[in-house]
Parts: structure tokens; sequence; C-alpha cells
């Protein structure tokens, strides 16, 4: 039954991503956990949902969800590289391998939309990549605030005033959101 063996390789992806919520980023929580990469998916599609409506731009908001509940998914297999410490020069290259080492299992049809969102998001071709990237990064500024400063190292203090700051350019209200964030930011700093 084919119907029967495509479920089996959807619940086996299901049990290799939920691997997502062990790895850790270097961010923390309000609670003084650290963070993992589910933890800032999820955010990041809240983020998605809760501002389409304010961008002035038509952007399908199912799309954008769905590539930040995947867009870290490869990191089961390769780990997270913290912004702020610089990347590897083949990060996309290491990604890319972890995600379709992940994703081989699912039938065609979901392995092809995952790959292709995941290209997408980061081609940052369209709206919706754009938007999903800037949802990404605010998400991360923002959880930057909301943790105890005692988490920051040294180069975060200059670099979450920057982190953003080329994605959030192709919104108005993004960029007053980046604003806003930036102000937390700085108050944080300065109470230290």
């Amino acid at each position: 039954m084919k119907n029967g063996s495509d479920l089996e390789k959807i619940l086996r992806f299901l049990q290799e991503a939920e691997k997502l919520k062990t790895v850790l980023r270097h961010s923390w929580l309000s609670t003084s956990r650290q963070e993992s990469d589910s933890d800032h998916s999820w955010r990041a599609a809240l983020f998605a949902m809760l501002l389409a409506p304010y961008l002035g731009k038509k952007v399908n908001v199912e799309k954008v969800i769905k590539m930040l509940l995947i867009h870290d998914l490869a990191e089961i297999e390769v780990g997270d590289f913290p912004a702020w410490k610089g990347r590897p020069p083949n990060k996309h290259n290491l990604e890319k391998a972890g995600l379709k080492k992940l994703i081989k299992q699912l039938p065609k049809k979901s392995n092809k939309e995952i790959f292709k969102l995941w290209l997408e998001y980061e081609e940052l071709k369209s709206t919706e990549a754009k938007f999903a990237q800037t949802c990404d990064k605010l998400e991360t500024i923002d959880q930057h605030n909301l943790a105890d400063i005692k988490t920051w190292v040294k180069e975060e203090y200059q670099y979450n005033l920057v982190h953003g700051t080329e994605e959030v350019r192709f919104s108005k209200v993004l960029q007053e959101l980046k604003k806003l964030i930036d102000k937390e930011s700085r108050a944080k700093i300065a109470k230290k």
C-alpha cells in the first residue's frame, strides 16, 4: 500500500527531525535555558504570522512559515554556526548536503517541496524568502534582548545592532521594528 509506506517514511523523517530540538544555539531564553534550533524556528514563524499583515506587500504567509520551519533542519547534521563568529565559506554546501541526507527518506513530493523551499530561502529571490530571512534575524536579536546580558559575549554588543540591517531594507515596517529592537539592545547594554 503506497500510502502506508509514505506514512512510514514521513514518520521516520519526523522522528529524525525531532533532533532539531537538541541542536543548541548560542542564544539563551529569558528563563536561563539555552535556546534550541526548534525554539528559534517556532518563534521566527510566529514573527512572520504576526508581521505579515503590516508589510504592505503581498506575501504568501503559509510559504514563509514553511520556510521558517525548515530553514535550520540541516543543522541536525552540521550544527549551528553563530553568525557573530563568522560562518565557514562552505556553509551553504555543508547545509545543502545535510538537508539532502535528512530528506532523502521522504516521499518524492515532500522531499522536493522541502528542498525547493530551503533553496528559495537561501537564494533570497522572492519576497517570501526575504521576509523569512528578516524574521529569522529579528527573532535572533530579540531573543538576545530577552536573555540575561551575562550570556552575551563581547562581540555581540555591536553585532546585535547591525545584525539584520540588510534584511529589513525591503520593508519600512520591518525597519521600524528593527529600530525598536535596537533601542532595547542599547538600553540593555547601557544597564550592564
